[in-house]
């Protein structure tokens, strides 16, 4: 019996959150464009619509359909996995994407309610959403969970420091669960992009003093474009991405090595 190919994720179905734009939009259209059916999610349902509009055109199927949801509340993330196993019965490839920062600048600045916002959005909606899909998965053996962590997670900083403490709970929410549901042949995994161009860091990358500054020791000399993380995302829900759980793989261009 001949194996799928490496990155074929013909008859999975994928949820990406945060998937209207950036990064997010770019690993629904990567994984429709390797077979799968994905379902595009944020808040907004205007811009879910014109996402789906745009992969599907992109890709010559009726690939993506358009499920809206509010990370921060409960229900609404149940309707999303609701909604999706209506329409396409199971739920092959989990990608929480969708985070929050809503504060830039030292810790000694940020106000309790972004705090707690960035911890809520970025951390314990993911556990959420994890527990609503996982048992299927388990029960099923077979399932891929991809948590969109950030480098942010394995260093310090002075501006955004809330958003990387939740990001290095991103990367231990994973181990702890890559240790959980392994005997059941289901993979958690984080990708931790570097400096990206999306609308979501448009904070580091337009002001060009931060820019150069982000760039000069990098050894690629230059920040990331959404698709270089969407590549990743592919693998971790493919066969090529089988034997890998747990781990947090760093794409930053190398600026974590120097």
């Amino acid at each position: 019996m001949t194996q799928p190919a490496l990155f074929d994720l013909s008859g999975q179905t994928a949820v990406i959150t945060g998937s209207s734009r950036g990064i997010g939009k770019a690993i629904a259209h990567r994984m429709a464009e390797h077979g799968a059916n994905v379902v595009v999610s944020s808040r907004k349902a205007d811009s879910c619509d014109i996402a789906v509009g745009q992969i599907n055109d992109a890709v010559g199927r009726e690939a993506a359909v358009a499920i809206p949801a509010n990370i921060a509340d409960k229900a609404s993330l149940q309707h999303l996995v609701d909604a999706t196993l209506e329409r396409f019965g199971q739920i092959d490839a989990l990608v929480c994407n969708a985070a929050s920062n809503p504060y830039f600048g030292p810790q000694s600045g940020i106000t309790d309610d972004q705090f707690l916002k960035i911890l809520q959005n970025n951390i314990v909606s993911n556990h959420w959403l994890i527990a609503m899909v996982a048992p299927a998965m388990r029960q099923r053996k077979a399932g891929s969970i991809t948590i969109i962590s950030s480098v942010g997670g394995i260093k310090g900083s002075t501006v955004i420091g809330a958003y990387c403490i939740s990001k290095a709970a991103d990367m231990q929410l994973a181990r702890n669960l890559a240790a959980e549901f392994g005997p059941d042949n289901v993979r958690v995994n984080c990708i931790a992009p570097g400096l990206v161009k999306t609308d979501f860091a448009k904070a580091l990358w337009d002001n060009p003093e931060i820019l150069k500054h982000s760039t000069a020791a990098a050894p690629l000399r230059r920040i990331g474009i959404p698709d270089e993380i969407a590549g990743m995302a592919v693998l971790m829900a493919s066969r090529a991405g089988g034997f890998m759980t747990g781990q947090s793989v760093v794409i930053d261009g190398g600026v974590s090595v120097v």
